[in-house]
């Protein structure tokens, strides 16, 4: 795999989406630099979660925020080291040290909301948009012919407490279709996603983005009255499942339907057979 390319592997928690600490931590005002995360507001928010998961969530916000090549280090006040990694590079201003701005605020939310996944499976994806100056993220040759399944669009602030949004880029989006990912392609109507609260499921892509044709991502969603610049993700062929192909996946439900009919993802009869 490439370091300097969209593919990214996924796997932060719901919970760590929801109690991210964006709009509490000092990081919005203070950059994200080693001087920020000296600040109270910072070790107070790092502290007050259990270490494995503020280091969770700032593995995350880092490989969003920062370049590849390029990392973060925080000492936490019990003496142990963390050192996080950069990958996407979408928000250079905040990482200098800038107040982020709103765009900026905007990628990072959707970043995050990309990468969550509610098996806690790590898998990858490949992830396109642009960065805060209008520089997109390279797609390598490999990447696009291999991630070519569309899966959904991602958007929102998490700073100001607007929340994160998820729409379904699948025009022929099927309820028998599910992934380990289980946030991007579910199968439910709009509103507060059944599978990864606290993402906001606003349905499919098309009457709420604005499709760029020559490169297949979306440039912009509007919701709720405000307009964010979001991030587009693409899967596998081999990481989309499907009711019927003989595997009950671990994104697949047994049969409550009690009759054995059951063809959605969850409730699948034929992969994972009828609930006792």
């Amino acid at each position: 795999m490439s370091t300097d390319n969209g593919m990214s592997p996924n796997g932060l928690s719901v919970n760590g989406l929801s109690n991210n600490g964006l709009g509490t931590n000092g990081l919005g005002t203070n950059g994200l630099t080693s001087l920020a995360l000296s600040n109270a507001k910072f070790k107070n928010w790092f502290n007050s979660n259990p270490p494995d998961y503020s280091n969770m969530v700032m593995s995350y916000v880092v490989a969003c925020a920062y370049p590849a090549g390029s990392s973060l280090t925080y000492t936490s006040s019990t003496g142990t080291t963390y050192t996080w990694n950069g990958r996407l590079g979408l928000t250079p201003d905040w990482n200098s040290g800038k107040r982020s701005s709103s765009l900026e605020q905007g990628l990072i939310s959707a970043c995050l909301a990309a990468h969550v996944n509610k098996f806690g499976v790590h898998m990858t994806i490949s992830i396109r948009g642009l960065d805060a100056r209008g520089t997109a993220i390279p797609v390598e040759a490999t990447e696009a012919t291999t991630f070519t399944e569309r899966e959904a669009a991602f958007f929102g602030n998490l700073f100001t407490g607007d929340g994160a949004f998820v729409c379904n880029d699948r025009a022929n989006f099927s309820s028998a279709e599910s992934s380990a990912r289980a946030c991007g392609i579910p199968s439910q109507a709009s509103g507060m996603s059944a599978e990864c609260p606290p993402l906001v499921h606003v349905g499919n892509c098309a009457p709420n983005c604005t499709l760029d044709n020559n490169t297949g991502r979306y440039t912009s969603c509007t919701y709720g009255g405000k307009t964010y610049q979001p991030l587009t993700t693409k899967l596998r062929s081999a990481d989309i499942y499907r009711c019927g192909d003989g595997v009950c996946q671990i994104s697949e439900s047994c049969d409550t339907s009690k009759n054995g009919n059951g063809t959605s993802y969850n409730s699948c009869a034929s992969d994972c057979g009828i609930c006792p």
